[in-house]
């Protein structure tokens, strides 16, 4: 199993820039490119809580679990 970053569709959908996510939580915007693409090694708590709180969604909207198998 691996987590899985499902930021980009959930940006896309809402016709979010990567840019404009990042100013609306305060965030680098590389950090929250890195997000999108899905190349995030590791997930800080205070990304993942102004990610969250910026476009009102939980973690488990964010993040999913996949199987290896899928990669």
């Amino acid at each position: 199993m691996r987590v899985k970053s499902t930021l980009k569709i959930i940006l896309d959908e809402r016709d979010i820039s990567i840019g404009k996510c990042a100013e609306m939580a305060g965030l680098k915007k590389e950090t929250v490119r890195r997000m999108y693409n899905d190349t995030t090694m590791q997930y800080q708590r205070d990304t993942l809580g102004a990610l969250c709180k910026a476009l009102n969604v939980e973690i488990s909207d964010i993040l999913s679990l996949e199987d290896n198998e899928k990669i």
